[in-house]
């Protein structure tokens, strides 16, 4: 079966449906309780950041993104997903203010960032790293009621079925079958 919300696909952990928090975990070792929404880690402020804003503007009952933990150096993606919050992208998709090596979104429509910034508010915990700071406030959060933002909005859908075939008779192998992730699935001669 096809979960409804969540398109994108990524390393999450999916426990409420109708939870109103998502959780991002940078560098912590936490694991958040059974009403939130959804949450995993962010290692990246690129496709990273575009699979975050895909999965949580996907389920409208999401309305707090808390981000938690110490942030990672050099590719700097939590500071990177508050830039983006506030700031969205310039002219060349490059998120404004951003302080990652390449934080650039090239997936996302500039509809699907709005709809990120106006949906959910961010709660930004970087620097903390204490699970029972981390703990009440998810509680603070997730005993709001706060109501559904709408219709699920689908970015893009990825379907895990679609392959690419690559034919080319000066390459190594001939025949290069990768799946949707890009990932090598069988190569031919």
């Amino acid at each position: 079966m096809e979960n409804e919300y969540y398109p994108w696909g990524g390393e999450f952990t999916v426990c409420s449906p109708d939870g109103c928090v998502a959780v991002v975990l940078l560098t912590v070792k936490y694991t958040p309780p059974d009403n939130v929404a959804i949450y995993g880690p962010l290692r990246t402020e690129n496709i990273g950041i575009e699979k975050i804003v895909a999965n949580v503007i996907s389920n409208p009952h999401i309305r707090y993104l808390v981000i938690c933990g110490d942030d990672i150096r050099g590719h700097r993606s939590g500071t990177s997903l508050v830039a983006l919050h506030k700031n969205g992208i310039d002219k060349h998709h490059k998120i404004i203010e951003a302080q990652g090596a390449i934080p650039y979104i090239e997936n996302l429509k500039e509809e699907a960032i709005e709809r990120f910034q106006n949906q959910v508010e961010i709660i930004n915990l970087i620097g903390i790293k204490d699970n029972d700071k981390i703990e009440k406030l998810l509680n603070e959060y997730t005993a709001k009621s706060s109501p559904c933002f709408g219709e699920p909005y689908i970015a893009i859908r990825i379907k895990a079925d679609t392959k690419v075939n690559l034919e080319d008779k000066r390459a190594l192998h001939s025949k290069i079958v990768m799946n949707y992730m890009g990932k090598i699935e069988k190569r031919g001669k």
